[in-house]
C-alpha cells in the first residue's frame, strides 16, 4: 500500500512495534505515530477532541492515509484495576474506560476517515478485545473493560456501515493482538497459558499480516491475531 500510515498510540509497546514494522517494510510513503505522551505535532490524547482533530490536520497535509491503527487501550492504571465483583462499580471509572476505548477511537475515526480518498483500498483498525465478545463471556467481572470494548465493537460496526456509503473499498475493523507482553497485561500474565504471551514485535506482524488479508465483505467485523473472526 502505498500512501500514509497513521499509528495512534505509537509510544505503547504495540503501537511502537507497529511503527517499526511499517518502517522496515517501506509500503507507505510516510508513517505518522501519534501519543499522548508526545508533545508537537505528534501530540494525540483520546479525551481531548481538539487534539485529534489536530493530529487529522497534520496528516491532511499528504499523502492520504491508507492505514490507520489505534492502538491503545485502558486496562488499569497506578490506582484502579479491573472490577473484579459488582460492588467495585465506580461510575468515575467506567467513564474513563469508555473515554479511552469506546469514545476515542470513534472520535479518531470522525477526523481520520474523510482524509482517506474516495474509490480506493484503505484500513481503519483499532485494537479490541476477544473478552468485549458478549457471546464469550462465560466469566464475567472486568465490568468496565468488557463493556467499553463490546461498545468499540458496536461504534466501529456502525462507522463501517456509513463508511462505505463514502468509500465502497475501505475496510474498518476491530482486532484482537491476543495477550501480549506489555504493560497493560503485565498484571495477569501470571494466568496466561504457556506459548500464548506475545511479544509486541510479534504481535504487530501478526496483525499487520491479518490486516493484509482483509477483504471488504470483512469490514465492520473483529478478528483475532490469526485471522479468525470473532463473533459479537
Amino acid at each position: 500500500m502505498s500512501g500514509s500510515a497513521v499509528i495512534i498510540g505509537a509510544s505503547g509497546g504495540i503501537g511502537a512495534a507497529f511503527v517499526a514494522a511499517l518502517e522496515d517494510e517501506g509500503a507507505f510513503d510516510i508513517v505518522h505515530g501519534f501519543a499522548r505522551s508526545w508533545n508537537g505535532t505528534r501530540h494525540i490524547d483520546l479525551t481531548d477532541e481538539a487534539s485529534i482533530a489536530a493530529a487529522a490536520a497534520h496528516v491532511a497535509t499528504g499523502p492520504a492515509p491508507t492505514l490507520v491503527v489505534v492502538a491503545t487501550g485502558l486496562l488499569h492504571d497506578a490506582v484502579r484495576g479491573p472490577e473484579k465483583a459488582m460492588r467495585e462499580l465506580d461510575p468515575v471509572w467506567l467513564a474513563r474506560n469508555f473515554a479511552i476505548n469506546a469514545i476515542g477511537p470513534a472520535l479518531v475515526a470522525k477526523h481520520f476517515l474523510p482524509l482517506g480518498a474516495k474509490g480506493k483500498p484503505a484500513v481503519f483498525a483499532v485494537l479490541s478485545a476477544r473478552v468485549g465478545s458478549i457471546s464469550d463471556n462465560k466469566l464475567g467481572g472486568w465490568y468496565g473493560y468488557r463493556a467499553s470494548k463490546a461498545a468499540l465493537n458496536q461504534l466501529v460496526r456502525t462507522i463501517a456501515i456509513e463508511e462505505k456509503r463514502r468509500n465502497d473499498r475501505s475496510i474498518v475493523v476491530t482486532l484482537h493482538p491476543g495477550t501480549v507482553d506489555t504493560a497493560l497485561s503485565k498484571p495477569f500474565q501470571g494466568n496466561v497459558q504457556p506459548g500464548r504471551l506475545f511479544d509486541a514485535e510479534r504481535a504487530a506482524l501478526q496483525l499487520l499480516d491479518v490486516i493484509e488479508g482483509l477483504k471488504v465483505p470483512d469490514s465492520g467485523k473483529l478478528f483475532d491475531f490469526e485471522g479468525k473472526e470473532i463473533a459479537f
